[in-house]
């Protein structure tokens, strides 16, 4: 089973789209109540991490990570602190630009790249960078398949992106739940 959390509008085929009211992630019993006991093999989250703040994004993580069957992972795409572009900065901003009809109004955090993997590494991921910009605001880019979990806010899908320039990207990074092997002494 594949998940999109906070989809949105947002549908894929394969893919369960589900919003906050049906999974909000801070909450334990929401992963009990509509998971059970199968657990998900992915998890897709597109600009849902900022959304919350530090802590929440933390817990959040560790829900992801107990209730995602071994061997799974988490695809999370989240707005760059490092992306050097005014126009970007000042919607993906905390509050976004003021304007409450605006999804950025609800920001509570905007993300580095060291920042987001720490979260994830935190709850027990293994963290791979796929698309992120540097503190020298260097756009780093690395090749993932989209059939596992398409962000539109990318540099391949964002029309704003072009050759020339980029005008939207993100921090998107697969956290993979590596089975644990005991050891016995």
């Amino acid at each position: 089973m594949k998940v999109i959390i906070g989809a949105g509008n947002t549908s894929y085929e394969g893919w369960i789209s589900t919003q906050e009211n049906e999974l909000d992630i801070l909450k334990r019993e929401d992963f009990e109540r509509i998971f059970g006991k199968e657990k998900p093999c992915a998890f897709l989250a597109e600009h849902v991490w900022e959304h919350m703040n530090l802590s929440d994004g933390l817990t959040a993580a560790k829900n992801c990570y107990d209730y995602l069957e071994d061997g799974g992972y988490i695809r999370v795409a989240v707005p760059d602190k490092n992306f050097r572009n005014e126009w970007y900065q000042d919607i993906v901003k905390v509050g976004g630009n003021g304007d409450p009809s605006h999804p950025a109004f609800t920001h509570k955090i905007v993300y580095d790249y060291k920042t987001l993997v720490s979260v994830f590494e935190q709850a027990g991921f293994e963290v791979e960078l796929l698309e992120y910009c540097d503190e020298n605001g260097v756009f780093h880019y690395k090749y993932w398949n989209e059939k596992d979990g398409r962000i539109g806010r990318s540099l391949r899908f964002d029309t704003r992106n072009s050759e020339e320039k980029l005008g939207m990207v993100s921090i998107i990074i697969d956290a993979k739940k590596v089975k644990r092997i005991k050891e016995y002494n």
